[in-house]
């Protein structure tokens, strides 16, 4: 039998909390706004589904939302998403610097996202801003990989 507990991701939140606010922050950062039925449409999930966890979120202090007018988020919302958008581009970046295929990234990011901690994840920032300002180092690491 599966736990019905909720995955947490290593800084407290369920999984699906951190998707939630991963989507509405990058929805508000692209076209100003958020709304359930895109919401849903970029989560794959039902517009019913998205509008109970936009509720539980509400309830919960990280975003406020209006009936028919949409989701903003809170100082707290908009730190969680802030804080997943960081991780999931450092995460994007480190591994296509290295020339993976995007289908790739993107699977493999989805699931080390929300299991890595603050101190990994400052690391691997170091080690991508290190690999970012040295050309010849990333150039002879991806030859290392052929």
């Amino acid at each position: 039998m599966s736990d019905p507990r909720p995955v947490r991701s290593s800084n407290g939140q369920s999984r699906a909390i951190e998707d939630y606010l991963e989507q509405i922050h990058n929805l508000i950062e692209s076209k100003g706004y958020a709304r359930v039925v895109d919401i849903a449409q970029n989560l794959g999930i039902s517009q019913a589904s998205v509008t109970n966890m936009i509720q539980k979120l509400d309830a919960e202090g990280y975003l406020i939302y209006e009936r028919y007018r949409g989701v903003t988020l809170t100082a707290e919302g908009r730190r969680v998403g802030q804080a997943i958008a960081k991780r999931h581009d450092i995460l994007t970046r480190l591994l296509a610097g290295f020339g993976l295929d995007a289908e790739t990234v993107h699977r493999d990011v989805e699931g080390m996202e929300h299991h890595i901690s603050k101190s990994t994840l400052k690391v691997l920032t170091l080690i991508l801003e290190e690999l970012e300002g040295n050309t010849e180092l990333m150039k002879r690491l991806k030859e290392k990989m052929e």
